[in-house]
Parts: structure tokens; sequence; C-alpha cells
């Protein structure tokens, strides 16, 4: 007489559980949309709403928030989730060797040479711009470095989920560059924070 705590598993256990570490294998290999994603929804979600409450979307402040504070939050907060992202990317490049290693290592050192970059051209060019345009330039530019380095990141791991993830961020960014500063920074708000946000719990979750 077996125990009942040392008989076999059935099949729809047996099932579950290769299913289980399945998916933890996938998310090892992919990475954690939390990490990947997830920062920038907050990042942008706050830094672009306060942009929004800054400009207006009739050229008058919501908030008696000056640009300066708007833009430097917007920046500090997406140099903290590059440094996540970059966590999470070091995380899922540590589960493979070779080749894949070492695209994940130079993939990391992109996005800071693509941020770096973004903020010499932006201080370079600021002050030959009227302020709504200058604070534009700023969430332009470092947007579509954003964009720029999700469509490779898609391209080097064959992830088109990352991929599209990247030509939705152009998108919206270049939507908004062309209706002006009050509704860049509210489409990015809404579509890019929340929608980042949103997607990396549901990627998460279904994952």
């Amino acid at each position: 007489m077996t125990d009942e705590g040392d008989r076999a598993p059935g099949p729809e256990e047996t099932l579950k559980l290769i299913e289980a570490q399945r998916a933890a294998t996938v998310r090892r290999l992919k990475g954690d949309p939390l990490l990947l994603y997830g920062p920038w929804g907050v990042a942008w979600l706050l830094g672009f709403g306060m942009l929004f409450l800054h400009y207006g979307l009739d050229g008058e402040p919501y908030v008696r928030i000056t640009q300066m504070q708007s833009v430097s939050v917007l920046l500090s907060l997406q140099v903290l989730a590059g440094a996540v992202a970059a966590y999470g990317i070091t995380r899922m490049s540590v589960q493979t060797r070779g080749e894949s290693s070492a695209r994940g290592a130079m993939y990391g050192y992109a996005w800071f040479a693509g941020m770096t970059l973004m903020v010499i051209i932006a201080m370079r060019m600021s002050s030959l711009l009227p302020p709504h345009e200058n604070g534009l330039l700023w969430a332009g530019v470092s947007m579509l470095v954003v964009g720029v380095l999700y469509m490779a990141g898609g391209a080097i791991w064959l992830d088109w989920t990352m991929f599209f993830v990247g030509v939705w961020v152009m998108a919206v960014n270049g939507v908004g560059v062309l209706l002006g500063a009050g509704w860049h920074a509210l489409l990015s708000a809404v579509l890019l924070g929340g929608g980042f946000l949103a997607g990396s719990l549901w990627m998460r979750r279904r994952g």
C-alpha cells in the first residue's frame, strides 16, 4: 500500500508541471517583462504627465510646474528606467553563453551610448529653440532613442513583441511631435506610460 504523498503524479499534474517549467525557462531567456517594460511605463506616466500639466493643450499650464522641473523629472526617471531595464537584459543574457551573451552586453552598452548622445545633442540644440520647442526636443529625441533600441533588440533576439513595442513608441512619438508639446506629453503619458505598465503586467501574467 503506497502512501498518499508517494503516489506518482497523474497525467494532468505532469502536464501542469512541464508547462510551469517551460514558462519559467522562457521567462529567464526572454527576460522579465516587469523589468524590461514596467520601469519605462512608470517613468513616462509620471514624467510626461508632469510635462502635460505644464504645457496644457491650449498653451496654458494646468499646474504651476516649470518646464525645467518637468524635464528634469522625466530625464531622471528615464535614466533610472534604463538602469532597471539594463539589469533585466543582463539577467536575460546570463542565462546564455557565447554569442547570445555578447549580444546582450553590446545591447546594454548601446542603451548607455544612445542616451548619453541624446543628452549631448539636446543640450547643444535646446538653447536655439523657444521654450515649448525646447522641451519637445528633449522628449522627442529621447523617445526616438528608446524606440530604435527596442526595435533593434527585437531584431537581435528575434522577438516580435519587443520589435513592435519599438514601432509603437516611434509611432506615438512621431504623431506627438507633429501635434505639438502638449499633445506629445499627453499621448506619451497615456499611450506609452500607461500602455507599457498594462502591457508588462499582461505579459508577466500570460508568461
